[in-house]
């Protein structure tokens, strides 16, 4: 067979190119780093339902751990007895929504950082037919309309922050509900509430997250809404290790940086949207109590 010129370069070209490739050693994969284990690497976190119920914490909870290598034990109970795990040392870190317990744990030593991380809002829902003609009232005079149509009402009854914004109104309705027939105490938390208020066909305080989060397993409708003195705050509160030196104190207190870092509480701010057309909590780190008139 006669080499044509062009055969010939095409050869060597192979040739070179062959010797190349045996002379250049393998790139070397690079190593990813890996997060250093914390010394202390479990961390409480006693939080509410409403957080766990939203779905919001089964969204955070898990981001944090690959971030940082903690492993999060989730309480979700009412905000009455989250305060009170912290207040006994069972808890590293809260994340609860009563503002006047939360300042009264704070001023007993309890608590050693609080920071503002959210809010949503309470509403009142109930059946459709709004038999206690509350559509339109404000929470006062809803709660006053209830007691006097004897309307069934299911509370939480369980010191949450959910219960403690229930108990306020009737209060400022100098009314006492608790004992009367039509009103149910379910000891249980906000999803658990709804769903009976439901089957009875009743009215209850819920925040909006959680009613949003299982509306469509609900025969309910929003009766009353957007009252300012609905508003849904929530802290992060870090427990206190000079009244319990075993507390987590860096763990919580890193899970309190993450909260209210910049990309957590944008995620936050999106939250239910693509599923509620709504946002299920607004973010609120770069604002103080006060701008919310929590002051």
């Amino acid at each position: 067979m006669k080499l044509t010129p062009r055969k010939i370069l095409l050869t060597l070209f192979l040739v070179l190119a062959i010797a190349l490739s045996a002379c250049t050693p393998a790139a070397t994969p690079q190593p990813t780093a890996a997060i250093a284990p914390p010394a202390n690497p479990t961390l409480i976190l006693a939080t509410t339902t409403s957080t766990q119920d939203s779905g919001l914490l089964d969204v955070l909870v898990p981001l944090f751990q690959e971030k940082t290598g903690y492993t999060v034990q989730t309480v979700a109970v009412g905000t009455g007895a989250a305060l009170k795990m912290g207040e006994e040392g069972n808890a590293d870190v809260l994340l609860v929504h009563a503002p006047e317990s939360e300042k009264a744990l704070m001023e007993a030593g309890f608590g050693k950082d609080r920071f503002l991380v959210m809010h949503n809002d309470f509403i009142i829902v109930g059946p459709a037919e709004d038999p206690a003609g509350i559509k339109g009232a404000g929470p006062t005079e809803a709660f006053r309309a209830i007691f006097e149509k004897s309307a069934a009402f299911v509370s939480r009854g369980d010191d949450s922050g959910t219960h403690k914004m229930e108990l306020s109104f009737w209060k400022k309705a100098e009314l006492e509900p608790a004992g009367l027939d039509w009103y149910i105490e379910s000891g249980q938390g906000m999803g658990a509430t709804l769903t009976i208020a439901s089957e009875k066909q009743a009215y209850t305080l819920t925040d909006r997250a959680t009613y949003l989060a299982n509306k469509d397993n609900l025969d309910l409708e929003i009766i009353v809404e957007g009252n300012k003195t609905l508003l849904n705050v929530y802290h992060v509160i870090t427990v206190n290790t000079e009244k319990w030196p075993n507390a987590n104190y860096e763990g919580a207190l890193a899970f309190s940086n993450f909260l209210i870092d910049p990309e957590i509480q944008k995620m936050i701010a999106e939250f239910g949207v693509d599923k509620y057309g709504q946002p299920l909590f607004f973010p609120d780190a770069d604002k103080t109590d006060a701008d919310l008139g929590l002051e």
